[in-house]
């Protein structure tokens, strides 16, 4: 059995947002107990991930993505672009589009500090659409 569902959340430059919830409720809602879930990102400037969502780390993750791939004029893609956000596609290609979680016994198989983070990497607000996906039976 398959069943989809999309989130929408609203995002501004280097924000995270918790899914955890909403792709629980979603895996509630869907019924299958034994199986997997991919949460994945529509758009090619934000990412999805796991992480230990806490105040400090929300604010180290995009800190050290910024020193790995600062925001510069010089990247191919705003020679053909002009619209500053080069940075933005590679720190979200880094992280990537979306992540698979195990599901057992109709929960997600996460760690006691593990949450599903959604990252904008992109340098305006931005109106999200996330695809999560539940796999099983």
């Amino acid at each position: 059995m398959v069943y989809q569902e999309q989130i929408t959340i609203s995002t501004k430059n280097g924000e995270m947002h918790d899914l955890t919830d909403k792709v629980n409720q979603i895996v509630k809602k869907s019924g299958i107990r034994a199986g997997i879930v991919n949460v994945f990102n529509i758009g090619s400037t934000a990412a999805i991930g796991a992480i230990e969502f806490e105040p400090g780390l929300k604010q180290d993750l995009p800190q050290i993505l910024n020193k790995l791939i600062p925001p510069s004029r010089d990247y191919g893609h705003e020679q053909t672009w002009h619209d500053g956000n080069g940075h933005s596609h590679l720190q979200a290609t880094w992280l990537g589009p979306s992540l698979t979680i195990p599901l057992q016994n109709g929960k997600l198989i996460l760690g006691t500090w593990q949450q599903i983070f959604h990252l904008e990497c992109d340098i305006k607000p931005r109106q999200r659409q996330v695809m999560v996906t539940v796999y099983g039976e």
